[in-house]
């Protein structure tokens, strides 16, 4: 496991914006009977997601966070030495979408600007590389941007990833201060798992062409989507999951020299209901520490940990917090960080 410590770095301001467009899953029902369509919402316990339109991309969500929170907290944007954007929903193959978003909000021309594209595990992956270059003493404010429109990978019409996926997108700011204390990372990968969850097509292996983008049933129940359309095992992620995840919260906190009663809130990737109160129950966590938004914002991939910060915690983080934050997927990917917050200012969520 690779164990990271940091200290005297912080999140200092958060924000989130989200598509004006709520989907009431109930509803879903334009290619499923409705008895089915509430059988499988009532599951995964997901009753709604945000949709962006066919013209918003995962770069203007976070730029609108990110204008939410520089105009905010009034902060000196040539101040902003770092951008990291973290998407696997980018505007284009390239340029990279960070060096857009760095002339769009006005930054500097001397700012460190590059993207991430790990999925649902980046958010925790981003914090741990900002505040390692934050170390060096050298940067003075860092914006962590991540956006996903995972609306626009799944088929609406394969029941397995229909009613999971939503889009959303949020911003942080990075600053050094002692008052920060320590930090601690692990990060993971397993690449032998690469095929739980997939785009086939459409990339640089399978490249676009008619057949990527032809629509297939796809298995015996009579699911549909192209190769460009993302598929996932879930019996598989699952057991992945419960067998990683618990392990790596455990190493961290023994490696942090802390205890889960310590944290005051403990923030778990939303990938469903079922999967975190499984880990909850087996590894004996309070559950009136972990916030959650699987059912109004659904699973969101690397923006869900950050937006459940936005959304349930921005009365609840006054004064020192330690948040313990957990999340894993496509690669297979996992992080876990221990992470103070301290006087963290947190915006009002946007829609967009």
């Amino acid at each position: 496991m690779a164990f990271l410590k940091y200290s005297g770095v912080g999140v200092t301001a958060m924000a989130a914006a989200v598509p004006h467009t709520v989907i009431n899953n109930y509803e879903y029902t334009q290619y499923f009977p409705a008895e089915q369509v509430k059988e499988i919402v009532d599951k995964v316990g997901i009753f709604e997601r945000r949709f962006v339109d066919d013209k918003t991309c995962s770069s203007d969500l976070c730029f609108a966070a990110a204008e939410k929170l520089l105009n905010d907290n009034n902060i000196d944007r040539s101040e902003i030495d770092l951008l990291i954007f973290i998407s696997q929903t980018p505007d284009y193959r390239m340029p990279a979408t960070s060096i857009i978003l760095q002339d769009r909000l006005g930054l500097s021309n001397y700012c460190i600007a590059f993207d991430m594209t790990l999925g649902c595990s980046a958010f925790c992956y981003g914090l741990s590389v900002v505040y390692g270059i934050m170390q060096t003493g050298n940067v003075r404010k860092a914006l962590i941007l991540d956006g996903e429109t995972r609306s626009k990978v799944y088929s609406p019409k394969d029941r397995r990833s229909a009613f999971i996926f939503g889009d959303g997108g949020i911003a942080a700011l990075v600053e050094r201060d002692d008052k920060f204390g320590e930090s601690y990372f692990s990060l993971n990968s397993d690449g032998s798992c690469a095929d739980l969850i997939m785009v086939p097509g459409g990339g640089y292996r399978n490249m676009s062409s008619v057949e990527t983008l032809k629509e297939k049933v796809v298995d015996e129940y009579g699911n549909i989507r192209s190769d460009e359309q993302g598929y996932m095992k879930g019996g598989d992620v699952f057991n992945f999951v419960i067998r990683e995840i618990p392990r790596d919260i455990k190493k961290t906190l023994e490696y942090a020299g802390k205890t889960a009663d310590m944290m005051d809130f403990i923030v778990f990737h939303q990938a469903n209901n079922f999967i975190n109160s499984y880990i909850a129950k087996k590894m004996k966590l309070d559950a009136s520490k972990m916030p959650s938004t699987i059912s109004k914002y659904g699973n969101t991939s690397s923006v869900s940990v950050p937006l459940t910060i936005v959304s349930e915690l921005q009365e609840k983080l006054k004064g020192n917090n330690m948040l313990l934050l957990s999340a894993f997927g496509v690669g297979m990917t996992w992080a876990t960080a221990i992470v103070p917050f301290v006087d963290c200012k947190i915006s009002d969520i946007v829609e967009v």
